[in-house]
């Protein structure tokens, strides 16, 4: 089995709000993976004397523990849980009603012989390669469906953020995990998997270079790193060409890649 894991800031000037891991126990019985992609709140009070990237450390770190001891919950319950014990961890120093309270975005994977079960919330995608070389995409399309002029404005996307008829992150509220896309997988169905934020997803979703399965390709070849390249290569070309095609030049940028 190979893993790698791959992530560079967005800026050298502010913290990586991302986190991964893949977790492969010595044994060989199976294993799981993390991604989280920190959201950056914007300026102005979030309820929280906690920045972001302290917030999806211990969610991440929950979350790989839980994934890797409790076989008995399902990812949907890990997610849960892991959610419920980092709430706990700054519920007496903190506002966590706050709409802006630190969230993440999830992707989680977890395997043994059998089979493969994955879940993603909010944009970061998870993609798994069939044994042919076909890949599907698993992707929480709920901001695709909303209106870009609605998510330009900091006011309209807090009133869509974690309500019914907008979309979920990971935050204080366990029940988010409910809202999560889940599915399993039969292990001989599947030759990789790989978790990617929105920051490195650009390659595909953003710059258009590929589709998915060319993705996939490139990660076989390259690993994370190497799309992670491309992707700041991308993004330097868009800028001098007249400006990034987002609000940020760079993101955070952070892929885990997992061949069977």
């Amino acid at each position: 089995m190979r893993s790698e894991v791959a992530t560079l800031p967005g800026s050298p000037e502010r913290p990586n709000e991302d986190w991964a891991a893949a977790a492969l126990p010595a044994s060989g019985d199976g294993g799981a993976l993390v991604l989280l992609d920190g959201v950056t709140p914007p300026a102005g009070d979030v309820g929280c004397v906690h920045a972001v990237p302290w917030f999806t450390a211990r969610l991440g770190g929950a979350l790989t523990e839980l994934s890797a001891s409790r076989r008995d919950l399902t990812l949907s319950e890990i997610l849960s849980l892991a959610i419920r014990r980092t709430a706990e961890l700054h519920a007496d120093t903190c506002d966590l009603s706050h709409v802006r309270t630190p969230q993440a975005t999830v992707v989680l994977a977890r395997w043994d012989a059998d089979r493969v079960e994955h879940l993603v919330l909010s944009d970061s995608v998870l993609l798994i390669q069939a044994p042919d070389g076909s890949v599907r995409a698993v992707r929480d399309d709920r901001l695709d469906r909303l209106p870009r002029e609605v998510l330009r404005s900091h006011e309209a996307t807090d009133r869509l953020r974690n309500r019914e008829g907008g979309f979920f992150t990971a935050a204080a509220d366990p029940s988010a995990a409910e809202r999560a896309v889940t599915g399993t997988t039969p292990a001989a169905e599947v030759r990789a998997l790989a978790a990617l934020t929105d920051g490195a997803s650009r390659w595909v979703e953003l710059f258009g270079a590929g589709d998915w399965t060319g993705c996939a390709e490139v990660l076989a070849k390259e690993g994370p790193a190497g799309l992670l390249r491309r992707v700041r290569e991308l993004e330097t070309v868009d800028a001098a060409a007249g400006g990034a095609r987002r609000w940020k030049i760079h993101d955070d940028a952070t892929g885990v890649y997992v061949a069977f």
